[in-house]
């Protein structure tokens, strides 16, 4: 299920599956998500995926329309995203758990160090993070190495 997750977490974010393992954080992100939703709720959001994939239909309106369109799972799905990016759980909205009941571990918080060190969100401007992995003597003096994303990829904020 995690290769599942980490086609699901590519497309989202942007980012190729190789990148994603190269954080580090593939199976602390998966673990995360299963801890809080529940493997059953992680299980749907994934086969849903899957046959989205399986149907051949337009893939950005399909993300949108049955995944983060959907009430159950769209939270899931961009809580997902931040993880990537920034490295924290944020809870689900109260809507949320009203519908589908509380979760005991449904609370804001960063899931390790290396979460913060590792996001996306680095990768993305072309900057180290604040305080870690420092880029070297004198780097300062030199512009951010900003990564292009070509046309024809996807980003997060199309798909939401």
């Amino acid at each position: 299920m995690i290769d599942q997750f980490l086609a699901f977490s590519s497309e989202v974010t942007a980012f190729t599956t190789l990148e994603l393992r190269g954080t580090g954080m593939a199976q602390a992100y998966f673990d995360t998500v299963s801890n809080v939703v529940g493997g059953p709720i992680l299980y749907e959001l994934l086969t849903r995926y899957t046959a989205i994939e399986r149907k051949g239909l337009a893939r950005k309106e399909a993300l949108r329309r049955e995944i983060f369109g959907d009430q159950k799972l769209g939270p899931i799905a961009r809580n997902i995203i931040k993880l990537w990016y920034i490295g924290i759980w944020e809870p689900l909205p109260r809507v949320w758990t009203q519908e589908y009941g509380p979760i005991a571990n449904n609370n804001g918080f960063t899931v390790s160090a290396n979460a913060y060190r590792e996001g996306l969100l680095w990768h993305a401007i072309g900057a180290p993070p604040p305080g870690a992995k420092a880029p070297g003597y004198a780097s300062w003096t030199f512009p951010p190495n900003v990564r292009r994303v070509s046309e024809s990829s996807q980003t997060s904020d199309e798909l939401s």
